[in-house]
């Protein structure tokens, strides 16, 4: 492949040599007063072929018969055919003749269309405005190898149209999020990507180290303790676009950098968090299926409302085949599964068991709340129950998209929960964060707080089966970029 890429590649230096020898400019400069090319096609009048127009974009096909050269352009709306002619083009026509699929060129011309039909743009003139000197995939069929897909994006994002759709449309997703949330009185906040307290979530941070100060930090693994802070600060209703870093596996469904959205409302709990998630992707969802039903891995998700709300205790019984308070028969189904449960928590077997059992069979969009409340170190218990914490998860063909709770502000509940939290720690991470505590105590009003998972919901919305196809440039190991 490396011989074959070298001998493509020396073709077309020698024709980068020509053009320069020609007074062409390989590289190109600004191309003003263009319109994108699905604009461009969508003003065509059989009335009128005389309109003129101006655009750019790569060449994706390329037919050359003598006098007359049909070229496709691609731009990130569409394609659009374009001829030139010898006759028109004269001077310029020795550049045309050197041009080659992959390119970048800027053109002017009549819209008309040819004899078979097709919208074409007839050039007066063109700017070469790149010459590409590798080229693209054999026959313009796109980049098919997956992973040569990921290491290289830029070429998998023009050769396959479908690609480009997918992170076009994750933009139009994230903005209407921040829309979504602030027509409902939300404002949107930044806080700090390296803390000196890994905090927030159960997860292994990645450490860096400033020079300056001479102390190690964390990436975070998630904005929760800070965006908590702003409620006790006095601001009411806020959310977060955020990137985490865990530094745990990778597979389908994870990565180490991933983007998620963390939402708090002063006075609210965890059930007006669940009807705001709910709200929250039916619109979404609206805005693509008029019937509220969307293609996933090869299942039709039914998303019209109101989705089921169980609890994580009926769920177990349900699906496992006992209740979890039976922790005899709990560790036995855990022995049946291969799960290692010897030496684990009883509450840790349990969740383990129900990861298993439970999640997988959650398709159509699945509330499960009131979690036990040894798994949730950072939530209010359950009035009257305190052995249950107020905390949703929402499922999705069975996959976990929004964590929710009402948030614990008792600062001496925090700070037992934080103790018993730092047991399992290894001793580098096992700092206590003192300041939130702190912050509690002067005053955090009852809140609801929620994080979803931005990635995971671009899955499901265009139908994408591994999170590496909604990550523009996901975490690979080194290797060729050839």
């Amino acid at each position: 492949m490396e011989e074959k890429y070298n001998e493509y590649e020396q073709i077309r230096r020698e024709k980068l040599a020509k053009l320069r020898e020609l007074g062409a400019d390989p590289f190109g400069q600004r191309f003003d007063n263009t319109e994108s090319l699905s604009v461009i096609k969508s003003r065509y009048n059989p009335e009128n072929e005389e309109q003129t127009v101006r655009g750019a974009g790569r060449i994706v096909l390329h037919r050359d018969i003598g006098k007359l050269i049909f070229i496709t352009l691609r731009d990130w709306t569409g394609n659009l055919q374009i001829g030139l002619s010898k006759q028109w083009l004269g001077d310029q026509w020795e550049v045309a003749k050197l041009l080659d699929l992959g390119d970048i060129v800027g053109m002017e011309g009549k819209l008309g269309r040819t004899k078979t039909g097709e919208i074409t743009v007839w050039v007066t003139s063109f700017k070469l405005l790149c010459k590409a000197t590798l080229p693209p995939p054999e026959k313009w069929h796109g980049l098919q190898d997956v992973e040569l897909r990921y290491r290289q994006r830029y070429v998998d994002l023009f050769t396959n149209p479908e690609v480009m759709a997918t992170f076009r449309d994750r933009s139009a997703i994230v903005q209407s999020i921040r829309e979504f949330l602030t027509r409902r009185g939300f404002q949107e906040v930044e806080t700090p990507m390296m803390q000196s307290i890994a905090g927030g979530a159960a997860a292994k941070p990645f450490i860096t180290h400033h020079n300056t100060l001479d102390m190690d930090l964390y990436l975070r693994i998630a904005p929760e303790l800070y965006l908590k802070r702003l409620l006790v600060g006095g601001m009411e209703k806020v959310f977060e676009v955020n990137r985490n870093f865990r530094n745990e596996g990778i597979s389908t469904r994870h990565n180490p950098e991933f983007t998620m959205c963390e939402v708090y409302q002063a006075y609210a709990d965890y059930r007006v968090m669940m009807d705001l998630m709910e709200e929250l992707v039916c619109t979404l969802v609206q805005q693509r299926s008029q019937d509220m039903k969307l293609e996933f891995n090869g299942k039709t998700i039914e998303y019209r409302q109101p989705w089921a709300r169980k609890t994580y205790a009926e769920l177990f019984a349900e699906h496992v085949g006992c209740p979890m308070e039976q922790i005899g028969e709990v560790r036995q189904k855990a022995r049946q599964l291969g799960i290692g449960e010897a030496t684990k928590d009883d509450s840790v077997v349990v969740n383990e068991v129900f990861e298993s059992c439970v999640e997988e069979k959650l398709i159509h969009p699945t509330f499960v709340l009131d979690y036990p409340a040894i798994l949730c170190p950072l939530t209010k218990r359950k009035t009257g129950n305190p052995a249950i914490a107020e905390r949703f998860e929402l499922f999705v063909s069975g996959m976990e998209i929004a964590n929710a709770y009402t948030e614990l502000n008792d600062p001496e509940i925090q700070e037992q929960n934080f103790r018993v939290q730092l047991r399992g720690q290894e001793e580098t991470e096992a700092v206590m964060d003192s300041d939130f505590v702190t912050a509690l105590k002067y005053g955090m009003p009852p809140a609801g707080g929620l994080g979803f998972g931005i990635d995971r919901l671009v899955m499901l919305l265009t139908n994408s089966a591994s999170i590496r196809d909604v990550i523009l440039f996901p975490l690979m190991r080194p290797g060729s970029h050839v």
